[in-house]
């Protein structure tokens, strides 16, 4: 498991002195696991109201530009406003901010919105056409083109959402003792990339 936001948080552990294995999952499962999990960290992850009360957040280790993104070949989607992605099937992870925001805009599930249990599930069912858009980011989308056999010619992000916009953060399960919240904390700080690179 790599990535910028990866090699930041073996950053903070390391430099915390805990010693952990990072584990992935599909988001939803992830997401689950640091809810009932003992001393469970997940990341990155949208600091919303819903979730604010449910996590102990170390801090900010990244940032999400989100956006809807197509297979070019469909010339004929196009979205220039939020609303006008309501005419598609967008396909978005479970327990995602992204489905939350959809949602709040008018997004229906089983019509406009498509759940799926991980990212590779959105981008397997853009490939194969049973949906038209999937929520991503562009700094991320290297790997899974190559897994897919895709190029950035293939794809084109169509309009990026200003309220998925936003910092990501390290958050750890509300039985992990407030000590080793603020040892991580301390860490994070200490890393000088807390806000910098963000």
């Amino acid at each position: 498991m790599g990535g910028i936001v990866t090699e930041r948080v073996k950053q903070v552990l390391d430099a915390a002195n805990i010693q952990t294995e990072i584990e992935a999952y599909p988001w939803a499962r992830a997401y689950e696991r640091a809810l009932k999990g003992p001393n469970t960290l997940i990341y990155a992850m949208a600091k919303t109201p819903e979730r604010e009360h449910k996590f102990k957040w170390v801090g900010a280790v990244g940032r999400y530009r989100l956006g809807f993104l197509k297979l070019k070949r469909h010339e004929n989607i196009t979205v220039t406003h939020l609303e006008q992605a309501r005419q598609y099937v967008t396909a978005v992870q479970r327990r995602d901010v992204a489905s939350d925001v959809l949602i709040r805009h008018g997004f229906e599930l089983g019509k406009q919105l498509f759940l799926t249990a991980d990212i590779q599930q959105s981008w397997e069912l853009l490939r194969k056409g049973k949906v038209d858009l999937i929520i991503e980011d562009p700094d991320v989308i290297d790997e899974m083109l190559l897994n897919l056999n895709l190029t950035q010619q293939d794809v084109e992000f169509v309009y990026m959402i200003p309220e998925l916009d936003q910092l990501t953060y390290l958050a750890a399960s509300l039985d992990t003792s407030d000590s080793l919240v603020e040892k991580l904390r301390l860490s994070l700080y200490q890393q000088d990339f807390a806000l910098k690179d963000l």
